[in-house]
């Protein structure tokens, strides 16, 4: 496998893995655990049963495609129905995946060795040309994926044989293989890509059929999804590699953080997703249930349309950056845990740069700036939020602290579906948001957000257009050389921190509760559930 061009992409972040141990309690180690606590430990088990596992979500799934939205409730589910070509270990590093080996031809030419013999849960054959086929529509413009930026450098993907598949990119591609264990580019079955091609010829939307007849290669199949309610997937005994434990997992609805809370205490669910920083005491308090407690390379933000004004004027968003004391943020609303973020980039993640300094909290200079931008007597606007009730706290939170240099915010909340929708079309002024780096590498952590080309769906909600930020972001992406992809992004940090177009607050900390017959459950620094070894002790 010819691996020596890109292994300097993850390599450099294996740190991570020293992190990946599961806390208990309010952050310390629990000495001995794998990842997960004891809750979701190996423990003392004597039979690794089955079992049928709930997990208690927030906020339902956006869709069940692949090529659907970029967001966390949609891919936890996906990942378990589909596969993808490469994938990423818990080391951050990648590894063999639907592709069992992989050639570098030439700079721009990657030719992939798949796996043979394995099947779709709906009896298709995984080919080169079902690979081909995902990848076209990944990248076809009537399809409109939000994650088509995942392969932006593919010119063309050709079929070898019935097992190699070849691509072409338009130039040294950095990331490559880590997009490629994104699950944005998973694989689905061929009938299904067909069969809502030929919906949507009749009419249909972009995806209706997908999702009720979702069918990956994924230790779990998919059984149903009640929209509002739950997402239900059944073990795939046909796996082409070693079996799920569990029978089944549902992916139940409950958007109030306190009962998720209440649905663990009473064995109604099994693991409790976003407890909550104030509810950690809570937690450890359950006679039967523990404290799952794992870092993130995620990013929590408050973004600004510079699109409107007055956000298109830079000084009204630094002023307001610094107006907002993130300490006060961090502290009172997630009990001082995370780590406070001064840029886009997690600490922990390739491409950081920690000599690159934020905008400190200055509640008179940004005042000044105000005044200068020709707002010295502030202005009225609004900001949006999702249901999530941290990030509700951070609304209330930020209105009080404007409101001392003269700004009148007024707060909306929305259904999640509605809000990724109504973001995605620029319909905000100021909104409350996270990102998660799904391959710990910068180029997913800026390109999607900031670059000209990704407003909308694929993640530019602020809508940027900076001509500096593209062509640094575009330049890194090309460069193979890893101390020179890292001066650009160093330089693209310190340019994004100048523009400002949002107020970068937190990296957080995943919270999750989990009942201590839950064996093997984990959740990784991107925020996706470990379910494949997990099982339920009789």
């Amino acid at each position: 496998m010819r691996l020596r061009k890109f292994v300097w992409l993850f390599s450099l972040i294996v740190a991570i893995a020293l992190i990946l141990a599961a806390c208990a309690g309010d952050g310390e180690p629990d000495e001995g655990a794998e990842s997960g606590s004891d809750a979701a430990g190996e423990g003392d088990a004597v039979s690794e049963s089955g079992g049928d596992l709930t997990i208690a979500i927030g906020s339902d799934v956006v869709t069940l495609s692949s090529h659907g939205a970029n967001d966390i409730p949609s891919s936890n589910v996906q990942e378990n129905i589909y596969e993808t070509l490469t994938e990423m270990d818990e080391n951050q590093e990648i590894q063999p995946g639907l592709a069992e080996d992989w050639e570098e031809v030439d700079d721009t030419t990657r030719d992939f060795y798949l796996r043979e013999g394995i099947t779709f849960h709906d009896g298709a054959e995984l080919t080169a040309d079902v690979v081909k086929m995902n990848f076209d529509r990944l990248m076809d413009e009537d399809i409109g994926s939000p994650r088509a930026f995942l392969v932006e450098a593919v010119e063309s993907v050709e079929v070898q044989d019935d097992y190699t598949v070849r691509f072409n990119l338009e130039y040294a591609y950095a990331p490559l293989l880590a997009h490629l264990a994104h699950n944005g580019t998973a694989i689905m079955s061929p009938e299904v890509i067909e069969e809502d091609y030929a919906q949507m010829e009749e009419g249909g939307d972009v995806d209706s059929y997908i999702n009720q007849n979702a069918a990956g290669t994924g230790p779990f199949e998919f059984e149903e999804w009640t929209p509002g309610e739950s997402v239900v997937l059944t073990r795939y005994d046909d796996y082409w590699g070693e079996n799920a434990k569990l029978d089944s997992v549902t992916f139940k609805v409950v958007e109030e953080q306190s009962t998720r809370l209440a649905e663990l205490e009473t064995g109604t669910s099994d693991v409790a997703d976003a407890v909550g920083p104030n509810n950690l005491s809570r937690v450890e308090g359950m006679p039967d249930a523990s404290l799952l407690q794992e870092p993130s390379i995620s990013l929590s933000y408050i973004g600004f349309n510079v699109k409107k004004e007055p956000f298109d004027d830079k000084r009204v968003r630094q002023a307001i950056s610094m107006a907002v004391d993130k300490e006060e943020i961090i502290e009172g609303i997630y009990n001082g845990v995370g780590i406070p973020a001064t840029k886009p980039l997690a600490p922990s993640m390739f491409g950081n740069d920690e000599s690159v300094e934020g905008l400190e909290h200055d509640p008179e200079q940004a005042q000044e700036l105000l005044a200068e931008a020709g707002y010295e007597d502030g202005f009225e606007t609004t900001i949006w939020t999702n249901d999530n009730e941290q990030r509700v706290d951070i609304a209330v939170t930020v209105q009080s602290q404007l409101e001392d240099i003269g700004i009148d915010v007024e707060i909306e909340e929305l259904e999640w579906g509605a809000y990724l929708e109504r973001t995605a079309n620029g319909e905000h002024d100021m909104f409350v948001l996270g990102w998660s780096n799904a391959t710990a590498d910068a180029d997913y952590g800026m390109y999607p957000l900031y670059h000209s080309s990704q407003h909308g769906d694929p993640g530019n909600q602020t809508f940027l257009d900076n001509e500096g930020v593209d062509e640094l972001l575009e330049e890194a992406r090309r460069e193979t050389d890893p101390d020179a992809r890292e001066e650009l992004y160093s330089e693209a940090q310190e340019l994004l921190v100048e523009q400002a177009p949002m107020i970068y607050l937190h990296h957080k900390e995943f919270l999750l509760g989990v009942d201590d017959s839950v064996k093997n459950f984990g959740i990784d620094p991107q925020g996706i559930y470990q379910i494949k070894e997990a099982y339920i002790e009789a």
